[in-house]
């Protein structure tokens, strides 16, 4: 990759070769802000709870998942495009920052499967309708997870302006500027997954929710209206997870606003 490729990066680029690539499409960024303390129980002790003047956010991240594949190879059937919903946070462990997802809704079954086999992220089964008209995006989720709390999002998101990047620490920069995320190993050990991808192009949005239970597992209420930030398509690649410890820690420092 180019020097101007890498340079907005908060690190440098693992040195192995990325895993697997996928694009993300029509995505919209809802946040809410919450007390951290709410949040702390449903987040592993060795992560601090990432915050911006002294919040902590949920995101819900409806989108559409394209050319998933890995490195060198074509889409695996059946796992190369879908729906996806996420509902998300943002941790840290000394420097490095990331995203720690409460859970991943998609409708493609090997996806998910091969999701929680491998990597141990909270993917889960779903119904999920999107259709556009123009510029709206108009979305439906229902989860049908066995033995899964249940949850849904309705909802309609569109653009209302150009396309920028974030500013280097602005909320926005902090909300979706995120090079890796943290999962649980399947022995409860922490580890962290690289990311790279350009800056998003976010554009300002807006949002009519009809239903949102994404969050019914947790005790964070997202009452009143999201901040909300559109996406057309961005794409993305992703290295193996890391087991989180002293020999992979970053120097530690202060990326953001807490």
């Amino acid at each position: 990759m180019r020097d101007a490729d890498v340079a907005h990066r908060p690190w440098p680029l693992p040195e192995a070769p990325w895993l697997f690539h996928m694009r993300w499409c029509d995505l919209a960024f809802l946040h809410w802000p919450v007390d951290p303390a709410i949040i702390r129980p449903s987040i592993p002790a060795a992560l601090e709870i990432d915050t911006f003047d002294g919040q902590a956010w949920i995101g819900v991240v409806p989108f559409r998942m394209e050319n998933v594949r890995p490195r060198f190879a074509p889409p695996i059937p059946g796992t190369g495009a879908f729906p996806e919903i996420n509902v998300r946070t943002y941790v840290r462990s000394g420097a490095r920052t990331g995203v720690w997802f409460f859970s991943l809704d998609a409708t493609s079954r090997l996806a998910v499967r091969a999701a929680r086999w491998a990597f141990n992220l909270p993917y889960l089964d779903a119904e999920i309708v999107i259709a556009s008209r123009g510029e709206s995006v108009d979305y439906r989720s229902r989860r049908v997870h066995r033995e899964a709390p249940p949850a849904a999002f309705q909802g309609t998101y569109r653009p209302t302006g150009a396309s920028r990047r974030a500013a280097v620490g602005s909320l926005e920069h902090f909300l979706v500027e995120r090079y890796c995320l943290f999962a649980l190993s399947q022995k409860g050990e922490v580890g962290y997954m690289d990311v790279h991808h350009m800056p998003w192009p976010l554009q300002p949005a807006t949002a009519a929710i009809e239903v949102n239970t994404m969050t019914s597992g947790l005790a964070a209420d997202l009452g009143g209206p999201p901040l909300v930030h559109f996406a057309r398509s961005l794409d993305v690649v992703a290295w193996p997870i890391v087991a989180l410890s002293a020999s992979h820690l970053l120097p530690s420092t202060t990326s953001g606003r807490t």
